[in-house]
């Protein structure tokens, strides 16, 4: 099979590292990739959000499967224009990709198909948004609607942190993903995540997840797209995840169905495991990042094999199987970040890291420059490991991250610090 992965940071190099793997596999294209992916795949200039160039190119180049990695593609109707060419694609049309495009959407789904979500209020105004919270028994979450990078979302500890939130979003921090604030209540338990993968009928359960938001270590700071993740989540056991697939995705992907706007792709629930069982958070409509990077080094099944079958409407029947390994990631990130950081510092010593075993190394934000291996991004690389259980697995990802010699970069220390602790 000729195969196109369309994105460049680490949950790329993961898909781009698994589908390499498979025997089925001819050809493979990224667009535009980063500095590890082109170990893999070539790499190609494409305008990865116009469906036109993205559909037109994959024609010419004879591509049996699309892969779309971000989620920004998706809401700008990459798949679409993918599909209405004749072309095989992992994940959802636009108007499914609304799932995470619009955090209010993601609300009307879940009252119409009964899904346990937070209580929740959509604001345009931002005096009405502060009364509400005023008139709030408890804390608050206030989110972006739209698409902010995993940056939108503040677990305001404070009135005057939640009110300074919702001027941040409707004065425009966000552009026009915070033109609307949805606030919630806030949710008290563990988060975790738990991924499908659907061909709009059969729903599969693909893995869990935890990842870690916050910057700092002890999940403080501000949040990030995330510093980290490990699989299995010890909190979501066979019997809680069947019980959020039945309760959660599950009714979920057969409302998307009854509306005339069937599901197809990767779903990605973001779950807090309350007192009353498992309740929705967010949907992502694409494998998390950095909770690919687990999942893939964690999956023994055929990648390649699964992905076009749920892009063909082949997955009845099939069932994924998963290594007994654990498996942890640690993001290394440029000194800053969040917020600004400075660009092209070189990083050396990965062969050192790779060659620890259970290690492997994904590029988030790399290229290459005379030779040279260079930071250009804020999330850079993702230092994942396997171990027999995930004490091994840590102390593997963090021996390959000291073996890395990168002054300019950071990471949190504390990775996987919940289920160590149990």
């Amino acid at each position: 099979m000729r195969v196109l992965v369309l994105g460049g940071g680490g949950r790329e190099h993961a898909l781009a590292w698994a589908i390499a793997r498979s025997p089925l596999l001819t050809k493979l294209y990224a667009a535009p990739g980063n500095a590890g992916i082109a170990d893999l795949a070539e790499c190609v200039a494409l305008a990865i959000e116009d469906g036109a160039a993205v559909a037109g190119w994959a024609r010419r180049q004879a591509i049996d499967l699309v892969v779309v990695g971000p989620e920004a593609p998706l809401v700008a109707g990459v798949a679409d224009a993918c599909r209405a060419a004749g072309l095989a694609v992992l994940g959802p049309d636009a108007a499914a990709a609304q799932l995470e495009a619009s955090k209010a959407f993601t609300h009307e789904i879940a009252a119409a198909c009964g899904a346990p979500m937070a209580a929740h209020a959509v604001f345009e105004d931002a005096g009405a948004a502060k009364a509400h919270l005023r008139a709030m028994d408890g804390p608050a979450v206030v989110k972006a609607d739209g698409l902010a990078a995993g940056k939108g979302v503040v677990v305001a500890e404070t009135l005057a942190e939640a009110e300074a939130a919702v001027d941040a979003m409707l004065g425009g921090q966000f552009g026009a993903a915070g033109a609307r604030v949805v606030i919630e209540e806030r949710l008290v338990g563990e988060e975790a995540s738990l991924f499908a993968l659907t061909d709009g009928e059969t729903v599969l359960e693909i893995g869990s997840a935890q990842d870690h938001k916050r910057v700092g270590e002890g999940d403080t700071g501000p949040n990030t797209g995330g510093m980290g993740a490990y699989s299995p989540a010890p909190v979501l056991d066979a019997a809680l995840a069947e019980r959020a697939m039945a309760e959660i995705v599950r009714p979920a992907i057969a409302e998307m169905a009854r509306r005339g706007t069937p599901y197809r792709g990767v779903l990605y629930a973001g779950l807090m495991i309350t007192a009353a069982g498992p309740k929705l958070i967010e949907f992502n409509v694409r494998f998390g990042d950095p909770e690919c990077q687990v999942l893939m080094l964690r999956l023994g099944s055929d990648a390649l094999a699964l992905f076009a079958a749920a892009a063909e409407g082949r997955l009845a029947g099939i069932a994924p199987d998963w290594k007994p390994e654990a498996a942890i990631t640690v993001v290394m990130a440029a000194k800053g970040y969040p917020g600004a950081y400075e660009k092209g510092a070189e990083i050396r010593g990965l062969a050192a890291a790779a060659g620890i075993e259970g290690v492997t190394v994904f590029h988030a934000g790399t290229a290459a420059r005379e030779g040279r291996l260079v930071a250009t991004g804020g999330r850079v690389l993702n230092v994942t490991a396997t171990g027999a259980d995930l004490a091994e697995a840590t102390a593997r990802a963090y021996a390959a991250v000291d073996a890395i010699d990168w002054p300019e970069g950071f990471c949190r220390r504390d990775i996987g610090w919940r289920a160590l602790g149990r």
